[in-house]
């Protein structure tokens, strides 16, 4: 049986099916299908034609425009109709067309979305993605299965982030970018390959971060990418030096991370 606040408006032609959670004062329009398995929260607002199916959970005043499908079985070849979900944050917008999909078994059977993020028509989240708080994904972005995407990141138009891929916090990847290995934390990526080309100054200057901050992370992101040895070498003999910087250390913990891709640099996947 569906448990429906009494502050809920819902529309005659839209259909909740029994079972959904429906919290106080959402709106759901006509044409719109809630699942059984569905929790909207509070202030939750689906416009005419949105569709959440499967073991979702939306976040209180997150809404949801036309012919986006929110909660959809994820497109693996592995997936056999397991029950896994999707839990999308508070304060979230998510535009007309987008497709975010629950996970798969064999990766925790999790898709895992944060709080006050804006999801641009037709961009796409995959199945296993853990996407952070803060972030913009423009118009069809398409993110592959198991990307972490952290705090703060903006996706330019029509990029492509590679299965397994981690963006670091507040970097800024360029519309059209291929982005076929790891982005640092206040990286700037553009291009097909995608090529590291510097840091997001002018997001760090937006968030705050003081001149001589962004000035101390520049010089460690030398030493990183134009020093002698490997970049995870480089990185790893600059720790002491920068230990007092917090923005250079989120770049140096990131790097020596453990992961399933390569990182990005100025020259790697560059044609020469």
């Amino acid at each position: 049986m569906s448990t429906i606040a009494a502050s809920a408006s819902i529309h005659p032609m839209a259909v909740v099916e029994d079972g959904a959670v429906i919290g106080e004062n959402v709106k759901i329009g006509p044409f719109c299908h809630v699942g059984p398995k569905v929790v909207l929260g509070d202030g939750v607002e689906l416009l005419a034609h949105a569709i959440v199916t499967g073991k979702t959970t939306i976040g209180k005043n997150t809404r949801i425009f036309p012919m986006a499908v929110v909660g959809g079985d994820p497109q693996s070849v592995h997936h056999a109709g397991q029950e896994t979900t999707l839990s999308v944050g508070d304060n979230c917008t998510i535009r007309e067309g987008v497709t975010m999909n629950t996970g798969t078994t064999d990766a925790g059977g999790q898709t895992i979305v944060g709080n006050n993020n804006l999801f641009l028509a037709n961009s796409h989240v995959a199945h296993d993605c853990r996407v952070g708080n803060n972030v913009i994904m423009s118009n069809n972005v398409m993110l592959a299965g198991h990307v972490t995407i952290e705090d703060r990141v903006i996706l330019g138009g029509g990029c492509a982030v590679h299965q397994f891929t981690r963006v670091g916090r507040q970097a800024f990847v360029g519309g059209l970018s291929a982005v076929s290995y790891d982005v640092i934390p206040y990286g700037m990526l553009n291009g097909n390959p995608g090529l590291l080309g510097g840091l997001n100054v002018v997001g760090m200057t937006r968030a705050g971060i003081e001149r001589a901050t962004i000035h101390t992370v520049r010089r460690a992101y030398k030493a990183i990418f134009e020093g002698a040895g490997s970049i995870r070498d480089n990185a790893a003999a600059i720790r002491d030096e920068y230990a007092d910087c917090e923005q250079a250390m989120q770049i140096l913990d990131f790097i020596a991370a453990e992961s399933d891709r390569a990182l990005s640099s100025p020259t790697r996947g560059q044609k020469g």
